[in-house]
């Protein structure tokens, strides 16, 4: 799945569960806000 030009707000960001998912998106193209 290509995110390239999307934006993904994440909650949660910063350990856990929230951190893999901020690495698979950033790893698909997507430009993260984090919380």
């Amino acid at each position: 799945m290509k995110l390239d030009n999307r934006v993904a707000l994440v909650t949660g960001a910063a350990k856990g569960m929230g951190r893999d998912i901020c690495l698979t998106l950033a790893r698909e193209g997507a430009d993260l806000a984090l919380a």
